[in-house]
């Protein structure tokens, strides 16, 4: 069975480095296969996990819509298929297994950028389908979502074992975290756990923020501390999955994988 780990949580709150973490974690204590899912438009997990990316879900989806439109005007093929009479499936099938960028303990699909203008209900329906039969052939599936969480359905049909939300230590953050919480009850997949993890925190946490936590719906899981050595990584641009096992921001994303994967 795969076990689904999904990232939610309002943009610039670091879920990608908690995702990249959480990869590390399984790639060393895990002897399986593992599968990131980068659904940030940005898509920058790549760098985090020092990866080359050269295309994305939503690259593929366009340039295969254009070649059908294109194909439309010049009065060629059908609405289902594309010029040389490959089908829509069997087209984006192909393209999204050339697009997965092979790590020697990880694979990484970006979905990219989102849609453009016109109907894409048809094509995301046969996307989520392709991502998830690629899915199933991995122990594991990281998925760093978008801020929210009102398009994780739409990436996946998979059951969700765990969800973290991330927040940063402000109240503004942690109601957005809540928002993100409620949500969870009106997707379309099941969400078996959900875990809040409050990521840069300076020192301890003031009685303010930790009275707010407390009265919240979904339990801390854990704290990542603020720190120095990943701010220069981030600004070298290395890998943050080249961080020293001695890291406190690994180390505390690895005690958090260690209680939900117990």
């Amino acid at each position: 069975m795969t076990i689904t780990i999904a990232l939610a949580g309002k943009g610039g709150v670091g879920k990608t480095t908690v995702s990249g973490m959480a990869i590390k974690w399984l790639a060393q204590n895990q002897p399986d296969s593992i599968l990131a899912i980068d659904a940030d438009p940005s898509s920058n997990l790549n760098m985090v996990l020092g990866l080359d990316l050269e295309w994305t879900v939503g690259d593929i989806r366009e340039d295969m819509l254009e070649q059908v439109k294109s194909s439309l005007l010049g009065g060629g093929a059908a609405m289902g298929a594309l010029p040389g009479g490959i089908n829509k499936r069997d087209y984006l099938e192909y393209h999204i297994q050339s697009a997965l960028a092979e790590g020697s303990r990880f694979d990484l699909i970006a979905m990219g950028r989102g849609e453009g203008q016109g109907c894409y209900c048809a094509v995301n329906h046969i996307l989520r389908e392709v991502v998830d039969g690629m899915s199933k052939h991995y122990a594991y599936v990281v998925i760093d979502n978008e801020a929210g969480m009102e398009h994780l359905s739409r990436r996946t049909t998979r059951d969700v074992q765990h969800l973290l939300i991330v927040s940063d230590p402000t109240q503004r953050g942690l109601v957005a975290a809540q928002r993100i919480a409620d949500m969870r009850h009106s997707l379309d997949i099941n969400i078996e756990k959900a875990y809040l993890v409050i990521n840069r925190l300076q020192g301890d946490m003031p009685s303010e923020l930790k009275a707010f936590v407390d009265k919240m719906d979904v339990p801390l899981l854990g704290t990542v501390p603020a720190d120095g050595e990943l701010t220069s990584y981030e600004f070298s641009g290395k890998p943050l999955v080249d961080l020293p096992d001695s890291s406190p921001v690994y180390q505390s994303v690895a005690k958090m994988m260690e209680q939900i994967l117990k």
